[in-house]
């Protein structure tokens, strides 16, 4: 009885090292045929780039996109657009414009509502509005936008700054815009009660009588959104105010167009950005996103009132900011659009990558 346990014993001892050895074996044999698939693999890969009929720069291209597709992608996922709209641009038809691509494309947009339509955040908002951009994960990737001053996110320590993206007017086709938008309101919502309805006063006769509404100083606004949240932005004249504008719209933002050539700057922005503004131009051209805001009773002023307003230093500043931004829209213009079958479309990539070492 002892005997036939110890033989029992023996043999499934002697039949678990058999299977051992035989597993060991086997996963011995597919390592090897994984590692002479591998190599056929990459002699395949060599043998289709020496006979690919792209170019070298194109094989190039392809070769790396699977390789960037990942980071790519994750960084779109973590991106934010601030769009701080300066008011009577053409800001209202523009994100019409977003609000219809957002759930296509697959962003958000949020509505930056201020207290009492203030341009300026206090300190400890500045802090909460760039923690919440940055942070703020489930609203990501987003398009942020709100009459804001520019803020400066490199001073908060915070890991990434968002893309600025903004559009300017003529600074007198602005003023008057909006001198007539507050007595008379507009077609996107015609029934609001505005501040000086009832006040028929044209632009031409409140410059003739110097009312306040029709001042030079009302134009200083263009040059303060783009300078951002220190105090000398916002005195009327300044040098270094109209300075600062231009360093921050050369150095942060990605794009700002003008009003007057807004369809360019939205194909702008889709050749750009088009996980954002793929579609973008043809919703502009074909929808109804145009012209979404007009004011009513709009006249435009007298060559006489026209005189008297380009005389103002006021008016020379932001107008010369004017001209800085449209001469950079017009440059990136030049550089990144064509026109092919009748439409304004990207030229596409326009380097390539060669002599790459090692091999």
């Amino acid at each position: 009885m002892f005997l036939q346990a110890r033989i029992a014993v023996f043999g499934g001892v002697f039949c678990f090292i058999v299977i051992v050895a035989l597993y060991n074996h086997f996963e011995g044999k597919i390592s090897e045929l994984d590692e002479a698939r591998q190599k056929l693999a990459n002699v395949v890969s060599e043998i289709e780039l020496k006979h690919s009929p792209f170019s070298q720069a194109k094989t190039l291209q392809l070769l790396t996109k699977d390789e960037v597709g990942l980071d790519m992608a994750n960084s779109y996922e973590d991106s934010v657009i601030i769009y701080n709209r300066v008011p009577k641009t053409g800001s209202t038809s523009f994100m019409g414009i977003a609000y219809d691509l957002c759930s296509r494309n697959g962003f958000n947009v949020l509505h930056i509502n201020t207290t009492k339509n203030s341009h300026v955040l206090s300190l400890s908002d500045q802090v909460r509005f760039v923690q919440n951009v940055s942070y703020w994960g489930a609203k990501k990737p987003a398009l942020y936008h709100g009459h804001i001053a520019f803020l400066d996110f490199s001073r908060f320590s915070v890991p990434k700054k968002p893309i600025f993206i903004n559009i300017i007017r003529k600074p007198l086709d602005r003023l008057v815009s909006y001198y007539y938008f507050l007595r008379y309101g507009d077609d996107f919502r015609p029934y609001v009660v505005r501040r000086r309805q009832g006040n028929k006063m044209t632009f031409d006769g409140c410059v003739a009588k110097r009312e306040k509404d029709c001042d030079p100083v009302n134009m200083w606004l263009q040059v303060p959104f783009f300078c951002g949240h220190h105090a000398e932005c916002w005195v009327p004249g300044s040098e270094w105010a109209l300075g600062q504008a231009k360093r921050n719209l050369a150095e942060h933002y990605l794009l700002v167009g003008v009003t007057e050539e807004l369809q360019d700057f939205i194909a702008l922005l889709e050749a750009a950005l088009p996980q954002y503004f793929r579609s973008a131009t043809n919703m502009f051209i074909e929808g109804k996103k145009s012209h979404l805001r007009k004011t009513f009773n709009k006249t435009y002023p007298s060559p006489d009132t026209v005189a008297k307003i380009q005389a103002s230093h006021i008016w020379q500043m932001e107008n010369e900011f004017y001209e800085f931004v449209l001469q950079q829209f017009h440059f990136i213009r030049k550089k990144t659009l064509t026109v092919k079958d009748g439409m304004v479309t990207d030229k596409g990539q326009q380097f390539m990558y060669e002599k790459i070492r090692p091999s």
